[in-house]
């Protein structure tokens, strides 16, 4: 219990102004401010200190039905996050505490308590591990791969934006697990991290190679397990070498989360039939009641150094929020993109 924010403390906002066509530009975004309200009985206020920047906040921005409503025009835009909790009126959580939750694109957040974590970083553990191997991206990575992608030992793993938040996490799980992993990215860095670092056992640069023929030569046996981040012609590639039972794990598609125009379906897809495999999406929040059990292997796995994570932080300001957005856009990230704000 307490509060620890001051009378003229001002919440700054960036809220979704226009639905956008193709990049969200600055068109997109209204900055805005209000006060911090003092929380009521059984609420908090949380000073939100680091914002998660994922691919999926693309598809929250447009209208339609989804795995979730969209954000409204005119809304706070949605955003995972950390922050320390600054007022209290809540028995669970009290000034001081660390917390992530859903917090929005702000500087400041009111909540009920419903959805939040509370967190312990540490020297070892920065606060930004908690939305990436530690937070979201790591539950995303876990279920995704285990549980929908059902793998086995010894299996061949191919992972496509690897070198991304989920990728990244993908591929050291199947190595873990004793599998042959093969990795999708963009340009000669992130390929040589994914191999030389992340301990791949090849890495595709699909800006310099066709993906299709440099996967016959890393999966010369096939693809049991082909694991999307990206859709498009990597996906259409990748349904080419699928091993009779594969299984198409659909977690995004940014190739065109952007596109103006619907893009085609996969010209391959047969493949699914011959094969006698399988290609299922999945949405990392069915698993919440499970995300205790995946936290501690994760957990487990960082303490004995057999997996790594990293989070690509961007100093700035919630007005720089736009900006930041599109270097996932631009393939600019390596591992998991976080704005920390400096306030």
């Amino acid at each position: 219990m307490g509060n620890s924010v001051g009378n003229d403390t001002v919440n700054r906002q960036v809220r979704l102004a226009a639905r956008p066509t193709g990049l969200p530009g600055p068109e997109v975004w209204e900055h805005t401010t209000e006060p911090v309200p003092a929380p009521g009985p059984g609420r908090l206020v949380v000073k939100v200190s680091h914002i998660s920047l994922d691919p999926a906040m693309r598809g929250w921005m447009n209208a339609g039905r989804s795995y979730i409503p969209p954000v409204e025009v005119g809304a706070v835009m949605r955003a995972l996050g950390l922050g320390e909790v600054v007022a209290s009126e809540h028995p669970d959580f009290a000034v001081g505490d660390t917390v992530t939750g859903t917090f929005g694109v702000q500087t400041y957040a009111e909540s009920d308590g419903s959805g939040l974590t509370t967190v312990t970083p540490t020297a070892d553990v920065p606060p930004q591990r908690y939305l990436a191997l530690l937070g979201m991206t790591g539950m995303t990575a876990y279920f995704g791969l285990f549980d929908v992608g059902a793998l086995a030992e010894g299996e061949t793993v191919v992972v496509s934006g690897a070198a991304g938040a989920v990728g990244s996490v993908v591929g050291q799980l199947a190595k873990i697990k004793g599998c042959r992993v093969v990795g999708i990215a963009g340009g000669p860095q992130k390929c040589a991290w994914l191999v030389d670092e992340l301990g791949f056992d090849a890495a595709i640069d699909y800006r310099a190679e066709d993906v299709r023929t440099a996967l016959r030569t890393a999966a010369p046996d096939g693809v049991d397990v082909y694991f999307d981040n990206v859709g498009g012609e990597i996906l259409d590639a990748a349904l080419t070498r699928l091993r009779r039972g594969a299984r198409v794990v659909i977690c995004g598609a940014i190739a065109g989360y952007n596109a103006t125009e619907p893009p085609p379906g996969p010209s391959n897809y047969l493949s699914l039939l011959v094969n006698r495999a399988r290609m299922e999406g999945f949405v990392v929040f069915d698993y919440a009641d499970r995300y205790g059990e995946a936290a501690a292997e994760l957990s487990g796995w960082l303490e004995q150094g057999r997996i790594q994570s990293r989070e690509d932080v961007v100093d700035g300001t919630v007005e720089d929020f736009g900006d930041v957005l599109l270097r996932l856009f631009r393939g600019e990230n390596t591992g998991k993109l976080v704005l920390r704000l400096t306030h």
